[in-house]
């Protein structure tokens, strides 16, 4: 990561714009992932504390084969659009402490869905040059809601563009909103978030990143009240 990393909204933008050139949509011939790392940020209740974790599973059998997570605060205001500036140093530090390098991240948050088309995902995938896809519980915009079934799916427009898709992962069930990051197209994006989620809404991922993260924080206050 940059040892000028900003810490302002002004700098945090100018650094997008210079970035975004580098995202790559198209995926790489032959591509066929043996380990997808799920990343999720957890705040602590009350007080600005978060937990970074990674956890990397075996494409084939979801069982996963390593994971990392970092406790610590972020100082960076909350801004539409920027929020990347609140979890990047922390995730880039659990990524650092893996033993397996991915073949693909799964992010929670955004990829080209994103006022600058540099979500989170496609930021961490320039950044690390790997495969990423951006996986959001909300959209960033208004969206024609897909079939009933898993597997439909509808366009993210934003300014006309195709930046994403609302993917239906179970039937009935509210859609995740599936975009890419860097280095894998969109049809490719929601076929693997598909095959993520494994009886559940979001990707397995995802999922057990937040469980990891969540038990740090949990972990790290009741040492405080020790």
């Amino acid at each position: 990561m940059q040892n000028d990393w900003p810490t302002t909204p002004a700098e945090a933008i100018a650094l997008q714009e210079r970035l975004r050139t580098a995202v790559r949509t198209e995926t790489d011939p032959g591509f066929a992932p043996r380990t997808i790392a799920g990343l999720d940020v957890g705040y602590a209740e009350g007080d600005d504390r978060l937990a970074a974790a990674v956890v990397v599973l075996d494409a084939r059998t979801l069982e996963t084969v390593d994971s990392a997570v970092v406790l610590g605060r972020s100082d960076f205001p909350y801004e539409t659009g920027l929020f990347a500036f609140r979890e990047m140093p922390s995730l880039l530090a659990a990524l650092d402490r893996l033993t397996t390098r991915p073949d693909l991240l799964v992010c929670d948050g955004q990829g080209l869905a994103h006022p600058r088309r540099f979500g989170l995902a496609c930021h961490i995938g320039v950044e690390t040059d790997l495969p990423s896809i951006g996986v959001a519980k909300t959209p960033i915009g208004p969206f024609s809601p897909p079939g009933e079934h898993r597997g439909a799916a509808t366009d993210l427009l934003l300014d006309g563009e195709v930046v994403g898709r609302a993917l239906r992962t179970r039937d009935g069930v509210k859609p995740v909103f599936v975009s890419p990051g860097h280095r894998v197209d969109l049809d490719r994006s929601c076929a693997e978030v598909l095959r993520l989620c494994a009886g559940y809404r979001l990707p397995e991922t995802t999922r057990r990143a937040d469980a990891l993260g969540r038990t740090a924080l949990r972990g790290e206050a009741a040492d405080q009240r020790r």
